[in-house]
């Protein structure tokens, strides 16, 4: 089985497979093209792919078409209308994980975390370095780098700037191993969320989209009670301060085109590709 530190170096070469998959998905370029353009074998290329999202290349193709992002809307919205039928919040997240959510009080909010002690570490997941941290009543903040680890840990203390900041990997490691690699954690995993009420509306409302499932915007600000607000929710979505954890990947247009993602859209499209693998709904995706 590979570590951790392999899948994070792997995932730059899914990335730039991804990137150049999306550029020329209209043309549906072939195998060894895509292999050549990021420096391995045809052979090597195959078997990293599928290893790593779980389908092939081939049939990731297909996956990022405006034609199955629409049909998978279709499936998605019949699985979440059960879904609130039945009274559930959630069918699952990524790995099953179980998550409890715990907003700040309105004082909480305007203090930016005095008093609070948080405890944050950098590491390396199957989707590249990541900044996770947390305080006592469970993780508020994840993030993955994009252009340096100075910048993620300045977006943490933004979000947190009165709390006390301790760079603690011994307490951050076993959260990432539950959120990353343990498939079905003991006790559910607490979430400490700073935002404003609409905040955090939208991103309970993300909660309850399952693994393998899509939503859109409009869908979101209709759960929320209020189906004119998609500017705000957009935003909303946009500022989720946790991600993985907090689905915001799973929102895309409802034309079918995927969107943007803060932490690029290639990272949004692996972690909707993992997450179909691991669900069993990309039975009609397998194959070549």
């Amino acid at each position: 089985m590979e570590s951790t530190t392999e899948l994070s170096q792997h995932y730059q070469l899914i990335e730039q497979a991804i990137q150049y998959i999306e550029t020329n998905v209209h043309r549906q370029p072939e195998l060894d093209e895509i292999a050549s353009a990021i420096g391995l074998s045809e052979y090597h290329f195959q078997r990293l792919f599928t290893r790593w999202a779980g389908i092939s290349p081939k049939r990731f193709m297909q996956f990022l078409t405006k034609e199955h992002a629409k049909d998978l809307l279709a499936r998605s919205e019949n699985l979440l209308e059960t879904t609130h039928q039945v009274g559930l919040s959630s069918l699952g997240r990524l790995h099953d994980l179980f998550v409890n959510t715990e907003a700040v009080t309105p004082g909480e909010y305007k203090s930016h975390g005095a008093g609070l002690t948080i405890h944050y570490g950098l590491h390396l997941t199957p989707f590249g370095k990541c900044l996770i941290a947390a305080t006592e009543r469970g993780v508020c903040h994840l993030s993955f780098v994009e252009t340096s680890e100075g910048n993620a840990i300045d977006t943490l203390v933004a979000d947190w700037n009165q709390a006390k900041m301790i760079e603690d990997y011994r307490t951050t490691a076993p959260l990432i191993d539950r959120i990353f690699s343990t498939p079905t954690p003991d006790t559910p995993l607490k979430l400490h969320l700073r935002g404003t009420n609409f905040q955090i509306k939208v991103w309970e409302a993300l909660l309850n989209i399952p693994t393998g499932s899509l939503t859109t915007y409009e869908q979101i600000a209709a759960q929320i009670g209020n189906p004119n607000a998609l500017r705000a929710v957009g935003t909303a979505v946009g500022h989720n301060p946790i991600a993985v954890l907090i689905p915001c990947h799973r929102v895309i247009r409802k034309s079918g085109e995927f969107g943007n993602y803060r932490y690029g859209p290639a990272r949004k499209k692996a972690l909707l590709a993992k997450e179909f693998a691991l669900s069993g709904l990309t039975s009609d995706l397998r194959g070549m």
